[in-house]
């Protein structure tokens, strides 16, 4: 096992709002953004921190970073307190918030990595290699005099992530990394994020809503609501968790009312094909042995389930209902 870099030990944020308790009066409320979360992350690893909007990530990024002070609890980062210490935390670290520019607003690509490159204090020759890596890997190059007001918000996340890169951090914070981007620019985003956890050793911490991107990179994945994490495991535990649903679509060689098989749920039927829904844990063999032998089959797929309906079945019906 990896020795950790991110440690957080009961860590809570609470946050004090006032609204209005009358014509003349307000009243204050606490609100518990993030409650009690504890987990640790090894050098090098990729972990997805997914969960619906207000459940806690962006503040949790937030303290770990030390833009925000935990109200209770305990933060290490490569060994540091993010309040106390930001400023030697700062170099060891890259942010890239997705809503949210570090890039300075009416120059040019190109001149905001030379600033970052001065605050950084980066030496020449890891300047010049990090930079072109990026350029290349993101396709950068055409958008390098380019004011950064004029891009995309595409292309202006490529260039936060390249920026939030140029000083080889050991952690990675991606809130949002692929949002606004094509399907093409994702794939090319994801490539990136893979290749420089494989090249560098940099850890990363994931928070997104496409869910592929969770797919793509992450074998390990913590799922937060109402600040309180429900679940930190692999994605195949996370199927388990929300009772997922594996989907096997058969094609008959000719019509037939639906089908009873052993171990799977009959789903729907259009003409010759019918839909069935069985357990993610279990094996489609049966299944297939079961209705290769009663009925003439011309075809057989499987369907895996998709993140979003395991963790929709989480929220919606209980499924995680006390934290890990």
């Amino acid at each position: 096992m990896a020795e950790p870099i991110i440690e957080l030990d009961g860590v809570q944020k609470v946050f004090e709002v006032r609204r209005k308790a009358g014509a003349l009066r307000r009243e204050r409320r606490q609100v518990r953004a993030v409650d009690g979360i504890s987990f640790t992350v090894p050098r090098g690893e990729i972990v997805g921190y997914i969960g619906p909007n207000g459940a806690g990530k962006s503040t949790t990024i937030k303290m770990l970073t030390g833009i925000l002070n935990p109200s209770a609890g305990r933060i290490r980062i490569c060994g540091l307190d993010p309040t106390r210490e930001r400023t030697r935390l700062a170099r060891r670290i890259g942010v890239v918030f997705g809503q949210r520019t570090t890039l300075w607003w009416d120059l040019p690509l190109r001149d905001s990595y030379q600033l970052v490159r001065r605050m950084y204090r980066i030496e020449d020759a890891r300047y010049a290699r990090n930079l072109a890596a990026c350029v290349d890997l993101l396709d950068l190059g055409p958008l390098l005099d380019v004011p950064v007001r004029q891009l995309s918000l595409g292309q202006r996340m490529r260039g936060d992530i390249a920026a939030a890169l140029l000083h080889d951090p050991e952690v990675l914070y991606l809130d949002e990394p692929t949002i606004g981007l094509d399907v093409i620019s994702k794939s090319r985003v994801r490539e990136f994020l893979r290749a420089v956890n494989a090249e560098r050793g940099t850890t990363v911490l994931l928070t997104t809503h496409d869910l592929t991107d969770i797919e793509t990179l992450c074998r390990r994945v913590m799922v937060i609501d109402h600040g309180r994490l429900m679940y930190d495991g692999d994605l195949a535990g996370l199927h388990a968790v929300g009772e997922s649903e594996r989907t096997l679509v058969a094609d008959f060689a000719y019509e037939l009312p639906p089908v009873d098989v052993p171990g799977a749920r009959w789903v729907r039927t259009e003409g010759p094909r019918q839909w069935f829904a069985f357990p993610s844990s279990a094996s489609a063999a049966p299944l297939v042995s079961a209705l290769a032998a009663r009925h003439p089959l011309v075809d057989l797929s499987i369907r895996e389930p998709a993140i979003e309906d395991v963790i929709a079945r989480m929220y919606g019906e209980g499924a995680a209902t006390e934290p890990v």
